[in-house]
This record gives C-alpha cells, structure tokens and sequence, in this order.
C-alpha cells in the first residue's frame, strides 16, 4: 500500500495536495464543516482534474488528536505535512503536537514550537545562535528611542497578530491603551508582546527547502506579502492619509503573496544565512530543520551595500503558493517546481532508498 500525503484544509493545502499528485501520491485534506467546499467540490480529483482525492471532514479541526481519528490517518498511511494552520486550530498545543500526535509528520514537529514569542528558545533565540541579523528589541517600552512596531497576539483569532507603530513611551501608552479599550487584545496578553525597530526596506520572503537526503540546502522562491488595509491606506493621497488613519487605522493582515525576484549578488548572502539557520536548527533542536521554511526579511540599503535583515521565521510550509513564479526552482532543476511538489520528492525519495525516518518524526 502507497502512502498518502494529507494535511490540513487550510494555508497551503492545494499546493501540497497538488505536488503529492504530480509524483503520484494519494492526497487527504482534513476539513472541518463548513470550510469543506473548497477540497470536496472545487478542487476534487475527477479524471485528470483536481488534486484532492479524500476529505475526511471532522466537527471541528482540534478532533485530529482523537485516537478514533488518527487510526483512521494510520490505515491509510498517512504522511502529514504541517501548516501554520495545524498549529493554531490545535491551540499552539506543543506537547501534544510533539507527543500525542501519532501520525508521522514530514518534517521536525520539534522546531515548530519556536514561532511562539513568549517562549524562552523561540525563533530569536534560534536567529541570535544562528548570528544572523535581526531587528533590535526593545524589552522595556521606556527606552523606545525610535519607530518600531508593536506585535501583540489578537483577542478573538489566537492565530493572528495586532501590529501598531510607535515612536516613543508616550506613543506606546497611547495606542496600548486604545488597542486594548477596543478589545483588540488584553492587559494580560501585554506580556507576549514584541517591539522591535521598524527596519525600513524592502520586505523579501526566503523560501528555502533543506534536504537531509541530499545534505543540501535549495532556495525555491521568493515572495513578498499584500497586507490589509496598509496597502489601501497607502493608495489614499497624502494629504487625505492621516486623516482616514485616524478614524480606522493602520493594519497588517495578510491577504495574500505576490512573487518577486531579487539581485543576483543577494542570492550568495541569502544562501550564507539559510545555511546557517540549517546548521544552528541542527545542534538546538535535533533532528534540525527538515524540508521547506521560510526566512522573512527585510532587504536594506548600503552604505557599504545592501543587506538582508530577519524579522520573522517559518520553520515549515511557507504560506505563499505562488513561490514557483520565480525563477530559482527552475534554476536549479530546469523546470519550476512548487513548495508541494518538492515535499512530495522527497518523501518519494526516501520511500525508494528506505530512509524514511531521515525526512520524518
């Protein structure tokens, strides 16, 4: 019996399911009711179309931890590929991810714990052992002496995060106290929060894949994000901007990606800091990192010359599917190849070479 790739229907779910198809693999998306429609009906293998051969549909995503539900996903040999999804429908649950979670999982469950802030070896804590650069922190709000941007878990949708800028205490208290009059987020969350500089620059997502079989490190694409509603507001004539961001402010929420190439002569820096998160994922979180992430920078200007800045780490899929719009995947293995498609070769690989554990936990 084959394996069958499977994740969760939600961030990057089609182009997971799309890549398993194209080296051959059954696909399994976990829906919950009523976001369905999308898997079972739009994109459904008929023939030659589609990509999604089965949806188990659970009440509610957190259900995968049932034992009744992961026997299902073993009958069927079910290699799952992580999102940033699964962690947050299972509540950022770690110890469960890490131990109750039965399924085995293509990549290091062990790392993906680190996108958490409020934890002591977190994903600044990783980039600091790594010596790659980051924007500077401020832990006391009082020695703000600069822009930087405030980034605070939201109150209702765990799975996102309030962003504000501020230049100063005064500024800071102000806008905390707005935010959290508002309901935005609480006093409580104060504690989990990040202010760090506002890099100003170029926003430039590393899409990269590190193959345990292969020893090497391949970057498939880069993309930068579409924010909602900054984009709108900046659109708005200057002198009508502060004016309407008074009344609704500023926000940073993803609404999608958008490809975008860069120097050449960045590729070799770009290379240099990927290899060295590689490298430091290794000896602090063993087995290291396994298959795709994400360093999400910020490209500044010289004097002397340009530099890459990292503010932000996706130890696993990445949320951009249209990663293989640009040129770098093809560079390497004459054709464009996805995210999806990628995760999909290697388990294969590993499969035919019986070194599946290398690629697992």
């Amino acid at each position: 019996m084959t394996y069958t790739i499977a994740t969760l229907g939600s961030h990057s779910a089609l182009d997971i399911c799309r890549g398993a198809k194209d080296e051959g693999f059954p696909t399994l998306v976990i829906v919950e009711t009523g976001r369905e429609k999308t898997y079972e009906k739009y994109y459904q293998t008929s023939g030659k179309l589609g990509c999604v051969d089965e949806c188990l549909t659970l009440a509610k995503f957190s259900d995968l931890l049932k034992p009744e539900i992961q026997k299902k996903l073993l009958k069927k040999k079910v290699i799952f590929v992580p999102n940033r999804s699964f962690e947050a429908y299972l509540h950022f649950d770690y110890r469960a991810i890490e131990n109750d979670f039965k399924v085995p999982i293509f990549g290091n469950r062990f790392l993906l714990k680190i996108e958490e802030r409020n934890r002591s070896k977190n994903q600044y804590f990783l980039l600091e052992k790594s010596g790659i650069t980051y924007p500077k922190q401020f832990k006391d709000p009082k020695k703000i002496d600069r822009l930087c941007l405030v980034k605070i878990q939201e109150k209702t949708r765990v799975f996102e995060r309030a962003f504000f800028l501020v230049e100063n205490y005064q500024d800071y208290q102000k806008k905390m106290e707005d935010k959290i009059e508002k309901g935005i987020f609480t006093r409580k969350q104060l504690d989990q929060k990040v202010i760090e500089e506002f890099v100003v620059g170029v926003q430039v997502n590393f899409n990269f894949f590190y193959s345990p079989l292969s020893n090497r490190l391949e970057l498939l694409g880069t993309d930068t994000r579409r924010q909602t509603n900054i984009e709108g507001l900046l659109k708005i004539p200057a002198s009508y901007q502060i004016d309407v961001i008074k009344k609704m402010g500023a926000k940073y929420e993803e609404a999608g990606h958008m490809a975008v190439t860069v120097l050449e002569s960045l590729l070799e820096k770009a290379f240099e800091i990927g290899e060295r998160f590689v490298a430091a994922s290794k000896e602090l979180f063993s087995p290291g990192i396994i298959g795709p992430f994400s360093l999400q920078s910020i490209i500044t200007p010289g004097p002397p010359k340009k530099d890459i800045v990292v503010f932000d780490i996706s130890p696993r899929v990445p949320g951009s599917p249209g990663i293989m719009a640009t040129p770098y995947s093809y560079y390497l293995h004459g054709e464009p190849i996805s995210v999806g498609r990628r995760i999909a070769m290697e388990i294969k690989k590993a499969v035919k070479t019986k070194k599946f554990a290398k690629i697992s936990t």
